[in-house]
């Protein structure tokens, strides 16, 4: 009898054990489900458009490298020639040697730093070529960086130049181009003249020419009212030391061109103002808030410390500006629009509220939500871009005659 008892005692005891667990079940599904949509991307894709993969720029000023032979590494892609990772060592190595002979010739009224354009790309393409990936090491310094660090690079460079450019130097002995070579090749390594890619022998610039990249293709498209519209004229900013020249078009023109060019299978550079507090990292979201835009120089403070520059990420704008022709020319007119990052804008994504963003990649590593990839509200492209590069066949054609580019 006793042992029935305690038999029985002991079941009721893995029932209701076994009760316990049961409404614990959907509290703790519960929870993982809204882990996961605490993770869950609010953002759908409606055109994609194919990019490689992320690079990491690290402690350098060459987003304008990385982004401009992304661009093309889109458009190897585009063009159905495969997956190629082109060489940024090589690009900056080059630019670098003709910003230091601008400064010099200019007396040093250009500046010389670590910046540079789209069109530096471009004019490198077609006047020095292009190699892939791993013909040139990646840059070994004393402090062993596989990746690159411009930390010393551009200071003991910058004291080169800066002699030799503004220090009343009479009659300059032209070896110092050559000191200056020396010292980019300890960091980007030495300038291949020919070199081996999967079996066969290339120069630069015939590596071009099996890429079948034509660099007369590319145009480079803004829109300031302070230039006329529908002329080419030379944006004012440092880092387009080669006086590039744009086309200008009206703001409505230029942002239907950036449509037209993803919808049909097109990505381009963007070059634009990331030192906004809408540049959110937490999220990996771009806005324009509602609010007075409060500008900050440089972009280094959204890039090392993973936030707005000011300790703290911003939240999701719930309502974004009104962007026009005026607004945006006032604020490159008083310097809150500044000529800080090159990216890649590659698709168009909806929102859960059935909004439009702009996809865009990255230089900063597979960081944040989405791995590095981004989305930047059209406002903000309307408002911040500088300028873009694309090929002349993802303009419309109405626009395309408007401009003369045939």
């Amino acid at each position: 009898m006793y042992n029935s008892i305690q038999q029985t005692k002991e079941n009721m005891k893995k029932l209701i054990a076994l009760a316990a667990v049961a409404l614990l079940l959907p509290t703790i599904s519960f929870a993982q489900d809204e882990k996961k949509d605490e993770n869950k991307n609010p953002f759908t894709p409606v055109v994609e458009n194919a990019v490689t993969s992320i690079k990491d720029q690290h402690r350098s000023g060459t987003c304008w490298a990385y982004s401009s032979l992304g661009f093309f590494e889109s458009e190897l892609l585009r063009m159905g020639k495969g997956e190629f990772d082109l060489c940024e060592s090589f690009l900056a190595y080059n630019t670098y040697l003709d910003r230091a002979d601008k400064a010099v010739r200019t007396h040093g009224d250009i500046s010389f730093s670590e910046g540079g354009s789209f069109y530096d790309a471009v004019y490198c393409l077609k006047h020095y070529g292009i190699i892939p990936e791993g013909i040139m090491p990646y840059p070994v310094t004393l402090y062993g960086d596989s990746l690159f660090n411009f930390t010393q690079l551009q200071k003991v460079a910058g004291a080169v130049v800066k002699v030799i450019a503004s220090e009343g130097i009479k009659n300059p002995n032209p070896v110092w181009k050559e000191d200056l070579k020396s010292i980019y090749a300890h960091y980007f390594g030495e300038m291949p003249e020919s070199f081996e890619y999967k079996g066969k022998t290339y120069t630069p610039k015939s590596f071009v020419q099996y890429l079948g990249i034509n660099p007369d293709d590319y145009v480079s498209l803004t829109s300031f009212n302070h230039q006329p519209f529908y002329e080419q004229f030379v944006i004012e900013v440092q880092d387009n030391w080669r006086w590039g020249l744009s086309y200008n078009l009206p703001l409505d023109e230029f942002m239907e061109t950036m449509d037209y060019a993803i919808r049909n299978g097109y990505t381009f550079a963007w070059g634009a103002d990331v030192s906004e507090r809408g540049f959110d990292s937490k999220t990996a979201t771009v806005t324009v808030p509602d609010t007075k835009i409060e500008s900050k120089e440089g972009s280094d403070a959204v890039r090392w410390t993973g936030d707005n520059g000011k300790g703290e990420p911003q939240k999701k704008a719930v309502k974004e500006l009104e962007i026009t022709q005026e607004l945006r020319q006032k604020g490159y007119d008083n310097w809150e629009t500044t000529d800080d990052h090159g990216m890649i804008i590659y698709g168009i994504a909806k929102d859960e509220d059935g909004k439009e963003w702009y996809m865009m990649k990255n230089s900063w590593g597979p960081r944040g939500p989405h791995d590095g990839f981004w989305y930047v509200s059209k406002p903000f492209v309307a408002y911040k871009t500088i300028n873009i590069l694309l090929h002349k066949d993802a303009v419309p054609k109405d626009i395309k005659r408007k401009l003369g580019i045939k």
